[in-house]
């Protein structure tokens, strides 16, 4: 096991957590391609001790993404599939038949949510209103009350899945208490072979019960970090005049803000920076703002307000990659271009918003190949993304 060894309840460094997260990161990218912004979200909502609800159609590893971050995190950890003939004590643990004999109320909570740092609830939406009261208690005070005991729960982090957003009021509650919303959907064509290749790998270790994770950090790591986070949160008078710029556009345009989640929001800039090692936080750090949406159809919008923004920023630090951007393999990259010029150039017409996301997608290849600069073919394939870019800014659709 990696981890380091440290006193109990001592505060590891930043840079040195940085570096293990980073690690424990790279890991889940090796398993799950084109998942590298969710694996961020992961480790910074554990970082900043949020929670994260995942929304996406079936066999799009929402479950295996979380059950993979589990093995790399030394924690004690509960996960389970939910439906709305799920009992309480299958998730709180059952009554304590002896003691209710005696006339006392509790349950036996060994092992079961309450006594877990990660937690993961697939299909939480379809849980019925008992189970969802008693997890807005615990979610919302880190307490968990059973009869006359009330506990606190060590709770690190709640991940959840869902096939769909909730559309009954009576779920908004639960929905709310998620700061971070990520669609996980299907990988696009140009990834389809790495998928496979992955895919066997993934089958085969667990096929052989390997157990490849290494433990990168521990729960005891993480809620130290958590209590130094009024340290942690330096940020300049710029950085908050463009979060309160972009908060204002974000309300402007009819999505939900309440000023309870644009405050929990500074903590998961602080746990971005410290992800990355950074003692302050920077404009990169805004790609959160991307997952607060409150519909699927909102994220769009969110992209196209804080993506100026995030361009902006990249185009002054080129020495920094984009946040699950553009591939790194050239032959990815070559695969992607190629997809992406068929795009563009078919008989098929696109929307302004789906021209644009080509056209920045392109931005994002020609970056990536720039950085590639001892790379004959990468120099090549730049000068064929910009006779691509020159044709379509020249055609019609452009005037």
């Amino acid at each position: 096991m990696s981890v380091n060894p440290m006193a109990q309840g001592a505060t590891p460094s930043i840079p040195d957590l940085a570096r293990r997260l980073q690690d424990g990161a790279r890991q889940l990218e090796a398993q799950f391609l084109g998942k590298e912004e969710i694996i961020r979200l992961l480790f910074i909502s554990a970082l900043a001790g949020e929670h994260l609800v995942m929304v996406g159609p079936p066999g799009t590893a929402k479950s295996a993404i979380v059950r993979a971050f589990s093995q790399v995190i030394d924690a004690q950890y509960f996960d389970y599939l939910l439906t709305r003939f799920t009992e309480p004590n299958e998730i709180f643990g059952p009554v304590d038949i002896q003691a209710f004999r005696q006339g006392t109320y509790r349950r036996r909570i060994e092992k079961m949510l309450p006594e877990a740092e990660v937690v993961f609830l697939d299909e939480i939406f379809k849980a019925n209103s008992a189970i969802l009261n008693s997890l807005l208690t615990l979610v919302n005070n880190r307490r968990f009350t059973h009869g006359t005991n009330t506990v606190r729960v060590p709770l690190i982090s709640l991940f959840a899945a869902s096939n769909e957003v909730p559309t009954d009021d009576a779920l908004s509650a639960i929905f709310d208490r998620f700061l971070l919303r990520v669609r996980c959907d299907y990988l696009d064509s140009y990834h389809f072979r790495g998928l496979l290749q992955k895919g066997i790998q993934l089958e085969t270790a667990q096929m052989s019960e390997q157990v490849p994770a290494r433990k990168v950090a521990t729960a005891a790591e993480l809620l130290s970090v958590q209590r130094r986070f009024g340290e942690l949160m330096r940020m300049s008078e710029d950085f908050l005049a463009t979060f309160k710029g972009l908060v204002f556009q974000i309300r402007s345009e009819g999505i939900g803000l309440s000023d309870r989640r644009v405050v929990k929001l500074l903590k998961l800039f602080a746990a971005s920076a410290v992800f990355d090692g950074r003692d302050a936080v920077n404009d990169a750090d805004f790609f959160i703002l991307r997952h607060v949406w409150n519909t699927p159809e909102q994220e769009e919008i969110l992209q196209e307000i804080v993506g100026p923004v995030l361009d902006r920023w990249y185009e002054s630090h080129p020495e920094h990659s984009r946040i699950g951007a553009t591939p790194t393999s050239l032959q990815d990259l070559l695969e992607e271009l190629r997809v992406i010029r068929e795009t563009l150039t078919g008989s098929q017409v696109l929307s302004d918003m789906q021209l644009f996301s080509q056209l920045r997608n392109l931005g994002d290849i020609k970056a990536a190949l720039t950085r590639m600069q001892d790379n004959p073919a990468a120099h090549r394939m730049v000068g064929e993304v910009d006779k691509l870019l020159e044709t379509m800014f020249a055609s019609s659709r452009f005037v």
